[in-house]
């Protein structure tokens, strides 16, 4: 309610004005309570008029908003209900039966096709059916075909077991030799569309074709039966004969053509029963039997005779639906030839012809076996020499440009590790010789101290890292062995003791017995029981299998074949809890070695040779190669390198130079080895200097080496030997 009425003119409205502020102020000059009290009323009246306008104000704006929002929302419901007309038309348009189930099952929109076939359920489709009324309402159908000894109830359960997945797809039989195929998708919203697809004429048709195939098949069936020179009969699993070749024609004398499909396998048995002889203690009655089983027959292998002029042989199987099928196969001819052979002991000898050419073949396959496993550790091992010879040409360049002393001792150990790692690939070629029974023992003098020093920097930290007090006493004796077997043979003796020792001690020594060092490795570890002391020799045996630092068993084999081959006797001492000692019994060198004094004249080895020199260095590998390079040039001389031969001759041919020297791989790959190439480069330059660097350590390449004049170096290569061989080669032919 306002005080002032908008609809009077400005005039008015002002007067009005007038006459209140006059009132309120003689009400105010009154200064009486109940005046005051009459002014509060009033000035609350004005703001709750004020509040009032600000609320009819919101009302009025709210409405328009409602208005609004409900044209929008009518013309979203045009749109929607254009949009169901539009879908509705489209579902309508399709040739499969549509159906759209929402995500609680309940049935949203279907065309008039969907279930068209069903007519007896078609008024059934109302909007809200859910989807398990649906299928039970399919399985009462009267027109829908279920499979033999399928009910209703089965159906269902087996349709709402498909219901689950997201996609389905099958196909279901109707009336009148009718057919649907149902494909059934889940929506993003959970929802389920159907669609029902007439496949009848597919079906017709693909059953035509597949008669055709199957006319055509037992045709060429037939065929092929009848080029058998055996009789084939075949039995269906109701032991109905449905197969017959011409071969079984003239086996029975009473069979005519007319009447043998059809036949019952009785009907057969009585006629072989009448006609034939069976040979052996097997019978028709056997035979009966072994067809009226249900099932999980057996081959049956036996032989009919007709009269005294034809033996047969029958071979009946069960086939995969229970059926049965027999061959006739005439072995008179065969059966002849066998008894003839029996009497002049013919069948004796080509026994034994057969026995010796298996075991001839078997032998040949365990050669066989056993050169490739030959040939894999060779391969193995001269792959992995290659990264370790470049690894220890690049650390004895780096010690050349070191001058610190403990940089120095650092490289120094890591080198002599290097070496320990090279001298055990170097033993997988001879340890392979020792499983063949064709290794090569190079016995030679040798310092025992040669051994133990770098056993003792490489085993050390092992030791140490398990809390092993390790010690290996220095020996200043000489013995006659074979120096990397020697090496192995300790080196695995030493790592089985610290592998099995928990905690205490391990000592390595050697005690002097007349004429033989008895070297000994003494351990406080777990023991071997005695039952047991025999079997950790043979391969693969661990006696802590669930040990994870067991290795893999192969270490003390190794051990007693090489002590074998070197006539070095082993021994062992053990007690559970206590300890072990293994032992092993080497002849002494007599004179022992002599103390190599320098020389007065001559260069030494860390001599370097002339500055200017050229050498020809031809090796695949790129890292072994560039250690090679910086060694070289590291003592004056200039390096041409070639990665093959080809390469290499081109390169000879190109800079029309004759190199100095040669240092040539000897497995170059392409069919082509190292000493090819140098014969070839001989051939064409004259003679060079040269070696031949290779992994190999076989008695041929020795052998061609030495018939050629040329040295052969063994990989990985030692810095000293470098040196030595570049002194040799480059005084051969000074510049």
């Amino acid at each position: 309610m306002s005080l002032i009425n908008p609809a009077d003119t400005i005039e008015r409205q002002n007067e009005k004005l007038l006459q209140i502020a006059q009132s309120l102020m003689r009400r105010v000059e009154q200064k009486n309570e109940q005046s005051g009290f009459a002014y509060h009323q009033f000035e609350r009246a004005a703001l709750l008029e004020t509040e009032v306008r600000e609320r009819t104000h919101d009302l009025e704006r709210a409405l328009d908003l409602l208005q609004e929002s409900n044209t929008r929302l009518e013309i979203a419901n045009d749109e929607t209900e254009r949009a169901r007309s539009n879908l509705t038309e489209a579902i309508e348009t399709i040739n499969e039966g549509f159906a759209l189930f929402e995500a609680n099952d309940g049935l949203v929109l279907s065309n008039s096709r969907f279930c068209r076939d069903l007519a007896d359920i078609e008024g059934a489709l109302v909007n809200g059916l859910k989807f398990e009324e649906y299928v039970k309402l399919v399985s009462q159908s009267a027109f829908l075909a279920l499979p033999n000894g399928q009910k209703p109830a089965d159906w269902v359960a087996q349709r709402l077991e498909r219901h689950r997945d997201d996609h389905v797809v099958f196909n279901v039989r109707l009336k009148w030799d009718r057919w649907l195929q149902v494909s059934e998708h889940r929506t993003s919203r959970g929802g389920t569309v159907i669609l029902q697809t007439d496949v009848t004429t597919i079906i017709r048709r693909e059953r035509q074709e597949r008669d055709k195939i199957r006319d055509k098949q037992a045709e060429i069936l037939q065929a092929t039966l009848d080029h058998l020179n055996q009789g084939v009969c075949i039995f269906d699993k109701n032991h109905t004969l449905i197969g017959w070749n011409s071969g079984m024609n003239g086996l029975f004398e009473s069979t005519p053509d007319a009447a043998v499909l059809g036949m019952e396998f009785s009907v057969l048995l009585e006629r072989i029963k009448d006609e034939l002889t069976f040979e052996g203690p097997f019978g028709s009655e056997d035979l009966r039997e072994w067809a009226n089983r249900k099932g999980g027959r057996k081959p049956l292998l036996f032989e009919v005779c007709k009269g005294s002029a034809q033996t047969f042989s029958v071979f009946a199987q069960e086939m995969p639906d229970k059926g049965l099928v027999l061959s006739f196969t005439d072995v008179t001819s065969e059966r002849a030839a066998a008894r003839t052979l029996y009497e002049m002991n013919e069948l004796l000898e080509q026994r034994v012809k057969d026995r010796t050419r298996q075991l001839g073949l078997a032998l040949a396959e365990a050669e066989r076996a056993n050169a490739s496993k030959t040939r894999f550790v060779a391969a193995a091992s001269h792959d992995l020499l290659q990264p370790l010879s470049a690894a220890k040409l690049f650390v004895s360049s780096l010690s050349d440009q070191t001058d610190p002393k403990d940089a120095q001792d650092i490289i120094t150990k890591a080198e002599m590790a290097l070496s320990s790692v090279e001298q055990f690939i170097a033993a997988l070629l001879d340890i392979s010789r020792l499983d063949a029974g064709k290794a090569v023992f190079d016995v030679q003098p040798l310092r025992l101290s040669e051994i133990f020093l770098p056993l003792r920097n490489e085993m050390m930290p092992v030791a140490e890292q398990k809390g092993i007090d390790l010690t290996i006493l220095d020996c200043g004796l000489t013995v006659k062995s074979d120096p990397g077997y020697l090496r192995r043979i300790v080196q695995n003796l030493l790592a089985n003791a610290i592998r099995y020792t928990d905690q205490g001690r391990v000592l390595v020594g050697v005690r002097r017995s007349g004429s033989m060092a008895r070297i000994e490795v003494w351990d406080t570890g777990r023991g071997i029981a005695h039952a047991d002391q025999q079997k950790i020799f043979k391969e693969f045996e661990r006696i802590s299998p669930d040990n994870s630092d067991a290795g893999l068993g192969l270490g003390l084999s190794i051990v007693e074949q090489a002590c074998k081959g070197l006539d070095h006797a082993l021994s062992i001492w053990s007690e559970p809890g206590i300890g072990s000692c293994f032992s092993l019994n080497v002849p002494v060198h007599v004179n022992g070695l002599p103390v190599q004094e320098p020389e007065v004249s001559g260069p030494s080895i860390t001599e370097m040779p002339a500055t200017d020199q050229l050498l020809l260095l031809v090796e695949d590998n790129p890292h072994l190669a560039q250690a090679m390079t910086s060694m070289v040039e590291s003592l004056g001389s200039t390096v041409i390198h070639a990665h093959n031969a080809e390469e290499a001759l081109g390169i000879l041919t190109e800079i029309q130079l004759v190199p100095d020297a040669m240092l040539i791989d000897y497995q170059l790959g392409a069919g082509r080895d190292g000493i090819e190439l140098l014969e070839e480069i001989t051939n064409s330059y004259g003679s060079i200097p040269a070696a031949i660097v290779s992994a190999e350590r076989t008695r041929c390449l020795r052998d061609r080496c030495k018939s050629l004049g040329v040295q052969l170096v063994a990989k990985p290569v030692e810095k000293a030997r470098l040196k030595e061989l570049f002194l040799e080669m480059f005084e051969e032919q000074p510049r």
